[in-house]
């Protein structure tokens, strides 16, 4: 366990600190994390701007299990002015104790990187598409398709792979 918070009552600027939990999850140098704020609202917004990362804001214990078991969170995010001390240990230890049920689930949240790595390929291409004169627009989309293909099986395949591991 890691502890990378500011260690002090002191305001500091959250996304800071959600950019570099949401980083650890994305190069798996950690499977799960717990981020806390004041309402939680805006360490869920960082977080989730980063591809991987699946975020749930949980100020309940049902929340938190249904966040694991069908969404897969693999960062938990707490208000601590929403959140009483005693609740917190148990929404932390229900999400702890919570399996990722898979099946029709898993489909589900593949879904969610795939349609945020084609938006944003969508707008980088999107901004050269102007600029350039002779374009083949089915040969283009064809390939970004491919390419989005090739980032959604690398991204399945390395979470299936640390879940063998023991991992998730």
């Amino acid at each position: 366990m890691e502890d990378l918070g500011t260690n002090s009552s002191a305001s500091v600027d959250y996304p800071d600190y959600g950019q570099l939990v949401a980083q650890k999850i994305v190069s798996e140098e950690v499977k799960r994390a717990i981020l806390i704020c004041g309402t939680g609202i805006g360490m869920s917004i960082t977080a989730n701007r980063f591809m991987g990362v699946r975020a749930a804001l949980c100020n309940d214990s049902y929340s938190a299990r249904m966040s694991r078991l069908h969404n897969d969170s693999n960062v938990l995010v707490i208000g601590g002015r929403v959140v009483g001390p005693a609740l917190a240990e148990d929404i932390v230890s229900v999400w702890l104790d919570t399996a990722f049920e898979g099946g029709r689930h898993t489909r589900r949240v593949e879904k969610i990187d795939k349609d945020r790595v084609e938006k944003v390929v969508h707008r980088v291409v999107a901004r050269y598409l102007d600029k350039i004169q002779e374009v083949d627009h089915q040969a283009l989309e064809k390939m970004v398709e491919e390419a989005i293909d090739i980032v959604i099986g690398e991204n399945s395949m390395a979470a299936k792979k640390g879940k063998k591991k023991g991992g998730g």
